[in-house]
């Protein structure tokens, strides 16, 4: 006669993305979306660097001898781009548009980096006074499987963490 076998307890629950024996992702580094004064304005899957440069000016100080000092200068933020994108939206292209005429419109611009759900904020970067400096798009093929916008350029003023 079998003996009879007690019920296994269920695995216990993993989080969404995470793999038996390996590390949780707590977010990947790309899936991002663009927001234009707080309106989705596209999705993209690449975003280049976010720089800020603090310049270090140089001084001698009247009797302190050979000693230069130096002191926090001019602050410059480097260009933002951000690649393999998609929108259905006509607001990039007008707003491209207004710097091609030498107005730019100037406008808060937040970049969400997304969880791997590809819904979920993880982060958010504001750029302040934002405006398009230069526009790519992908060749267009109906055989190909490339994006629509190959890359977005963006200038801006100053940078915050939200």
């Amino acid at each position: 006669m079998a003996e009879a076998k007690a019920p296994e307890e269920a695995p216990p629950e993993q989080p969404a993305g995470a793999q038996p024996g390996g590390q949780l992702e707590m977010f990947r580094g790309y899936n991002f979306n663009l927001l234009i004064d707080g309106i989705n304005a596209g999705h993209f899957l690449f975003c280049s660097e976010l720089q800020v440069k603090v310049a270090a000016l140089r001084y001698r100080e009247a009797g302190a001898g050979p000693v230069v000092r130096r002191l926090p200068g001019p602050v410059s933020h480097a260009d933002v781009t951000l690649r393999c994108g998609f929108t259905q939206s006509p607001e990039l292209w007008t707003w491209f548009l207004a710097s091609m005429s030498g107005l730019p419109q100037r406008k808060n611009v937040s970049i969400l980096m997304l969880d791997v759900d590809g819904v979920t904020e993880r982060l958010r970067w504001n750029l302040n006074e934002c405006w398009p400096s230069e526009w790519k798009v992908h060749p267009l093929d109906a055989l190909g499987q490339e994006i629509a916008i190959a890359s977005l350029t963006m200038v801006y003023e100053s940078l915050t963490r939200g």
